[in-house]
């Protein structure tokens, strides 16, 4: 009778494992495995596939859209900054100032992201428009050219990703920030340190777990969008998703939209751990655990 508990507490934690396990295996590990050797296959959709391991395809795809895969994580690393210093101050002055309402302030910031990604970039399209509601006005007046436009160029593509990819940013800050106890700043001050360096050697060492996590989300999803460089970029803010879906779906090009994207998808891992070795992974978990 006593060994059937024991052998349920050491199974338990892997039965609770397993419904995330199959989800993954099923959603992303399989997916991730078909991908991959569709990116080694060679052939057509009238004549087949057929797996030739083709490795050539790796270096097509590169020297191919290599210019499209610069931008896109140029980009994501514009956005990814842009995000964190219009983040910082909002999820700041929530969490030591927010009071009562910062479940409200939050509730806010979220509320716009309830609207459709594309309807909310769309929404930007007639925001940014040559006689919108911004440009218009200021060309009625004066103090724009009347050939000035914003559409079409890499700041209304990195204005639309920044704004749609910002709450990815703001909420592990908050988090990370809301943590930290209000009398290790008064400590601070106590011990005849300034505002400044309250900051710089009390709370922004401990808001670096939530720094991390911001940008790691921020900068991936914003590094694969196509749906910001379609709808407010041109031919010249072309991003490596927009090539990656032309060549599944219109060019059906299999081979090598699946090499762009295991190509994508290693330059995200090597700027990801470049990230991670930089910023020092161990002190942010021993800061995130402390």
């Amino acid at each position: 009778m006593s060994a059937r508990p024991r052998a349920g507490r050491k199974l338990a934690p892997y039965l609770l494992v397993l419904p995330g396990g199959l989800w993954l295996a099923a959603f992303f590990l399989i997916p991730t495995v078909v991908m991959l050797s569709l990116s080694l296959q060679s052939g057509s959709v009238e004549e087949g596939f057929r797996l030739t391991w083709r490795v050539s395809t790796y270096t097509d795809a590169i020297s191919l859209y290599h210019t499209q895969l610069v931008r896109s994580l140029t980009y994501s690393a514009v956005v990814t900054g842009l995000a964190l210093v219009v983040a910082y101050p909002m999820a700041y002055w929530i969490a030591f100032h927010g009071g009562s309402r910062k479940s409200s302030y939050l509730f806010l910031i979220l509320l716009p992201f309830f609207v459709s990604f594309v309807i909310r970039t769309v929404s930007w399209q007639f925001i940014l428009s040559d006689q919108g509601i911004v440009l218009g006005p200021l060309k009625s007046l004066g103090l724009l050219a009347e050939d000035f436009h914003l559409l079409a160029t890499s700041a209304a593509v990195i204005g639309g990703l920044t704004y749609n990819f910002l709450p990815f940013m703001v909420l592990p800050l908050y988090v990370s920030l809301e943590r930290i106890y209000p009398t290790l700043v008064e400590a601070a001050s106590d011990l005849y340190a300034s505002k400044a360096q309250g900051f710089l050697r009390v709370i922004l060492p401990l808001s670096l777990p939530g720094v991390f996590a911001g940008v790691l989300l921020t900068f991936v999803p914003a590094a694969a969008d196509f749906v910001n460089a379609t709808i407010l970029g041109g031919p010249g803010t072309t991003m490596i998703g927009n090539v990656i879906q032309t060549e599944y779906l219109t060019n059906l090009d299999y081979p090598l939209a699946s090499a762009l994207s295991f190509t994508l998808m290693a330059a995200l891992l090597i700027g990801v751990f470049a990230y991670a070795r930089a910023l020092g992974t161990e002190e942010v978990l021993e800061v995130s655990a402390a």
